[in-house]
């Protein structure tokens, strides 16, 4: 058996045995309740306090100001300065190194290589334990062989920055080099295999698609192709490593703090609690702050080199070592009847990854659930190639496999005659078309009609290029999108209530990170709310792996895992003050469901004057502080429920007749994803992800040379990115409807932003010029 293979079965062992154990314990839940068995929570009934309040993020004044320390500016005494040396073949073994120059160069400390490095554990690669988070279980400079074109294979220490890369440049590495797999066209002829993704199969199946499609009386049928996409986050990758003893210390900058401690343990042989991580400031992430290479050769080269090492990955280091996103060559398949009524949805195609992967591009996922058809066909296939592993990339699948559905079901509009916001709404199914569960809540209708009023769509061109402005084309493109809701098992949050004389103090410590996206500053919202107490009293600790639990920045579920274990640890603080209350309280005999926090303690939710401080609660029990510490639910909601948020994507092109040059002049995002906990941060969230789209829309390209399998274009000079006078200004409304089966009602949003975004901008550009783009990013060249 390969170690992919093996990979494959534990990642579907743990997902079988996850849902095989959450069955067993199902039981009914109560309809306008998420928590098993239980009550609603109050604070979904109404929006009141801080919840659905504008609030600055509490980090805000530290970043702004320079006092926030992100990974590369944490400093340790006698710390030394790492730089990495990567191979230029794809496939092959190193024949020879000659580091003499380098050893010899002004303030080099150590020059480490397969033969010197310490002997280390494989990776735990993603899927084969709850835990594990490296992209592959691939040694780490444990033998001579090259799995892909820019592995590290020397790495370089020395007194400054500069002596360490300007001796990296002094090593000379030989190659034996080996056939090796670098384009689209030789893993196709090799053959494909099923794409699999968290462990299943990326196949579904309703019906016999292909035989309703050939019979369908109108149709659609074609071929759109995304790009290979490279993570290009404002902070470079980086980590901070010091051995003190026999513990490692890191400063990393990571969406999975717990995990990536826990994985830096296995594979040098620690117990878990030998090693602390913190991660409180990272400059952004979208997926690609987790585990990679460098800084377990950090690690490997602090303990050869006895002596601390900053690790930071120069720009180009970022594409050579971290995995981005994977290219796609989709098939999307439409047959509806007169009315645009799907009879089939037909999805399918191929996605790539290496050997030595276990993330193909699902693209199908969004598909799974966006529209009603009497018989579907989804499926993704995988090609090998001899790459570096790619990863998640915000909206994973959906991002990419949007643009093509979406792509679709435009042209298929424009050859019924129907409007295309009208052909969406009309396809909108029941219940989950796969799964068979309802909905939790849907409001993509309402976000719809809100959204085409308010941008104007009334006034689209109906005829394709028939708009100009001088010798600009003029025209009008929407889109859908939609991203699943996640809530991982295994939050925890520890509250501390401290008396300080007259007041109370609380601390919230849970295991999260924060990326940019204002998870600190949301999860004091929530705390605050449920506490009764004002937010500056408030204070939240996240970012370090000694904190209990485990919540991953990603699958835009960190605010509903988060959430859940609030509400948990909260409920755990009430019936412990309650305790303590003792037969002298107002409070007396009263259950933790009968009262409420307000006003800087307890009152009877059937009596509001009799009531408690916290103050006078722990005084009286000579308590100076009372903590608690309490995982959140299991997520059993999903089992009940289809979950999703949605977004209604409308966009604006000016073209020019002359040049090809796009504008987008106007885009507005109408979104459906449940209660809105923070508005300030919420809008920023989702006109970054629109940002983001904006740029795969028509201009993110990794470029490939398939001689050799090397990333061309490893620079932001030559990747490019939107810039502020590519953007126009970016309305954005939201439904603000809570969903009464997620915690506070919220779904998640750091993803649903970017979704559906490429299509609306490819649609416009259709309408501006009657030109159909089928392939990202829809460059000048494609459109003269």
């Amino acid at each position: 058996m390969s170690v992919f293979d093996a990979a494959k079965q534990a990642a579907q062992g743990l997902v079988q045995g996850v849902v095989q154990g959450a069955m067993e314990k199902l039981v009914p839940l109560a309809p306008d309740s998420w928590i098993p068995g239980g009550v609603p929570d109050p604070l979904i009934a109404r929006k009141h306090g801080l919840i659905g309040k504008p609030v600055s993020r509490l980090d805000g004044v530290h970043k702004v100001s320079g006092t926030a320390a992100f990974a590369a500016e944490y400093r340790f005494d006698g710390m030394v300065y790492a730089a990495l040396v990567y191979s230029t073949i794809p496939k092959g073994r190193i024949a020879a190194i000659d580091s003499a120059q380098a050893e010899a160069a002004p303030g080099v400390v150590l020059v480490m290589t397969h033969h010197n490095a310490p002997r280390l554990n494989p990776m735990p690669m993603f899927g084969s334990s709850p835990s594990a988070v490296g992209a592959t279980d691939l040694p780490i400079m444990q033998d001579g062989v090259i799995h892909w074109n820019g592995q590290p294979v020397v790495c370089v220490l020395a007194e400054t920055q500069e002596q360490a890369d300007h001796a990296a440049s002094l090593v000379h590495v030989t190659f034996d080099e080996t056939p090796a797999v670098t384009s689209l066209a030789e893993a196709q002829a090799n053959g494909v295999e099923q794409g699999q993704f968290m462990g299943a199969p990326l196949l579904d199946e309703v019906g016999d698609a292909e035989a309703a499609f050939a019979a369908a009386p109108h149709r659609v049928d074609q071929t759109y192709r995304t790009p290979r996409h490279n993570h290009n986050p404002i902070e470079p990758h980086a980590a901070t490593l010091a051995w003190i003893g026999d513990r490692l210390v890191i400063h990393d900058a990571s969406q999975m703090v717990t995990q990536q401690a826990q994985n830096m343990a296995q594979i040098f042989g620690l117990d878990p609690e030998q090693v602390h991580l913190t991660s409180p400031y990272v400059g952004g992430g979208f997926g690609s702050k987790g585990l990679w290479n460098h800084q377990v050769i950090g690690a490997a080269a602090a303990k050869l080199a006895g002596r601390p090492v900053r690790i930071a990955l120069s720009r180009e280091g970022v594409y050579r070592v971290v995995g981005g996103r994977a290219i796609t060559q989709q098939r999307v398949a439409i047959g509806a009847k007169a009315d645009g009524t799907f009879d089939a949805l037909i999805h399918t195609g191929l996605s790539t990854m290496p050997p030595h992967g276990t993330m193909p591009e699902p693209f199908i996922l969004g598909s799974q659930a966006m529209y009603g058809a009497d018989t579907m066909l989804l499926k993704v296939e995988v090609g090998r190639m001899d790459t570096l592993a790619n990863t998640f990339m915000r909206a994973p699948g959906e991002a990419v496999g949007t643009f093509a559905l979406e792509s679709a079901i435009d042209e298929l509009a424009d050859s019924l005659g129907i409007d295309p916001v009208e052909l969406r709404i009309r396809n909108e199914p029941e219940k989950d078309p796969i799964k068979g569960t309802p909905f939790s809540s849907r409001h993509i209708v309402e976000a719809w009609r809100t959204g085409a009023d308010r941008f104007g769509w009334a006034d689209r061109p109906e005829t394709p290029g028939s708009r100009r402005d001088g010798e600009w084309h003029v025209g009008m493109g929407c889109a859908m999108g939609t991203y699943p809701y996640y809530r991982m098992p295994g939050a925890e949050a520890r509250i501390t209530l401290t008396r300080e004389g007259d007041t109370v103090r609380a601390k919230v410590e849970i295991a999260a990170a924060e990326m940019g996206m204002g998870t600190a500053t949301t999860t004091a919202i929530v705390a605050a709310e449920r506490l009764g107490l004002p937010l500056e009293q408030v204070d939240i600790a996240y970012g370090d792996s000694a904190i209990p639990g485990a919540i991953m920045a990603g699958g835009s579920q960190q605010t509903a895992a988060i959430g859940a274990a609030v509400i948990a640890a909260h409920n755990a603080l009430v019936e412990e003050l309650l305790k303590l209350a003792g037969n002298d309280s107002p409070l007396s005999g009263a259950s933790a469901d009968e009262v409420g926090s307000e006003a800087g303690g307890l009152a009877r939710l059937d009596n509001p004057d009799a009531k408690e401080t916290y103050v006078s609660i722990l005084a009286r029990a000579q308590r100076g502080d009372l903590s608690v510490t309490k995982a959140g639910s299991a997520p059993l909601e999903t089992m009940h429920w289809s979950m999703h948020s949605y977004s209604a994507l409308f966009c604006e092109v000016r073209v020019n007749a002359v040049t090809g040059e796009v504008r987008v002049s106007r885009f507005l995002g109408s979104f459906d994803c449940g209660r809105i906990l923070n508005p300030k941060t919420a809008l920023s969230q989702f006109r970054g992800g629109i940002i983001m789209g904006l740029g795969m829309a028509l201009m993110e390209e990794t470029q490939l040379d398939e001689r050799n399998g090397r990333i061309a274009n490893a620079s932001m000079a030559e990747y490019h990115l939107p810039v502020h006078l590519d953007v126009p200004e970016i309305d954005v409304i939201w439904t603000d409807i809570p969903d009464p089966h997620a915690p506070m009602g919220a779904h998640g949003i750091g993803e649903i932003g970017i979704t559906g975004v490429a299509a609306a901008v490819a649609n416009a550009i259709y309408n501006a010029t009657g030109k159909r783009i089928r392939d990202l990013p829809i460059t000048l060249d494609k459109l003269l």
